[in-house]
């Protein structure tokens, strides 16, 4: 199907044309500038800044809106709390924002907030995560499910369908926990029936995970693979746990832990590159800055769109309560690691 009321493709050769023609920067918290001073105000909430991952997206966020020249408000940060999210939200309202660009954490509690800001036509962008309730423009995500297959059929091959794996879940009341986790435990099910599955939740919390892994590894000292579905909070305190105990073998060595990520930082490619982890699925945190805020602004000068194949090697879906548009998210493994077009291979550590 092709966009209703403008492609994609025509869009995004507009605000190419807008770009070209911006020349002042960004500076300071208030990112308007000169040349978005005739555009409609875009407010951006950046969902936590405690993860490696969210951090790469927020200096993504910081780059687009000055080299597309738009006009921003004051960028806040939710820190992983809806009362605050809504509390910041309440703030764009009263500054005029004409589109919001969010990530809730928490995509159960957020409805009520959505339905505000449709009653006041302020469309929603939301990155990442995908509200259970209310009105969104625009969903700018990877297909989650993929991630916890891709997950479970890599680490089903490499333990030739035998073993025990723990999976660090993500939260359960956030629509990522639950896809990731119930793809992976589809796919185990159906692919992989001989790996016992060890599920354990974790609310997103490094330290959380670290604790259960302990616990997992004194009864199950014969644990042979881990599924690690947000490698930015997860990758460090496992780690250093697994050197800790004696159980950080390289990738090849008797005794190796194989384990699989979500995300595509930089410190899970320096992991794999150096054995100790052997693959991570890429979140494309430089298209997700890229394409929500492409969504927001054309959100704000009223364009529409419809489910469909984009220019962008993804494709837009209808949801019960907006649309989303699903972008490539790539397994990482030795044999890519290195690929220049990876944004984990192109940020600072």
């Amino acid at each position: 199907m092709k966009p209703r009321s403008s492609r994609i493709a025509a869009t995004a050769a507009t605000l190419v044309v807008l770009a070209t023609l911006a020349t002042a920067c960004n500076r300071g918290s208030d990112s308007s500038t000169a040349a978005g001073a005739g555009k409609p105000k875009i407010a951006i909430d950046l969902p936590r800044a405690d993860s490696d991952f969210w951090n790469s997206y927020a200096q993504y966020v910081k780059s687009d809106v000055s080299s597309q020249g738009l006009n921003t408000l004051p960028v806040s940060n939710s820190s992983n709390d809806v009362t605050k999210l809504v509390a910041n939200v309440q703030v764009f309202e009263n500054t005029g924002a004409k589109a919001v660009v969010m990530a809730p954490q928490d995509t159960g509690a957020i409805a009520s907030t959505l339905d505000a800001l449709a009653a006041k036509k302020i469309p929603v962008v939301s990155v990442d995560t995908r509200p259970d309730k209310g009105n969104v423009f625009m969903v700018v995500r990877a297909d989650n499910k993929a991630y916890g297959t891709k997950a479970c059929e890599f680490l089903g091959k490499q333990l030739d369908g035998k073993g025990k794996v723990a999976e660090f879940q993500g939260a359960l009341d956030s629509i990522n926990g639950r896809d990731r986790s119930e793809a992976f435990a589809s796919c185990m099910k159906s692919e992989f029936p001989g790996i016992q599955v060890i599920e354990l939740a974790t609310d997103w919390k490094g330290d959380v995970a670290s604790a259960k892994l302990q616990s997992t590894l004194a009864a199950n000292p014969d644990l042979n693979g881990i599924y690690m579905q947000a490698g930015g909070v997860f990758l460090q305190p496992t780690l250093a746990l697994l050197q800790q105990k004696g159980v950080l073998k390289p990738v090849g060595q008797s005794g190796h832990i194989a384990i699989v990520s979500n995300d595509g930082i930089p410190a899970e490619f320096d992991a794999i590159r150096k054995g100790d982890i052997d693959a991570t699925i890429s979140q494309p945190a430089d298209l997700y800055a890229k394409y929500a805020l492409f969504y927001a602004e054309a959100a704000a000068e009223g364009k529409t769109f419809q489910a469909g194949p984009t220019d962008h090697q993804s494709t837009v879906i209808t949801l019960p309560n907006g649309l989303e548009d699903q972008l490539p998210a790539p397994l990482v493994t030795k044999d890519n690691v290195d690929d220049k077009t990876l944004w984990g291979n192109n940020v600072g550590h």
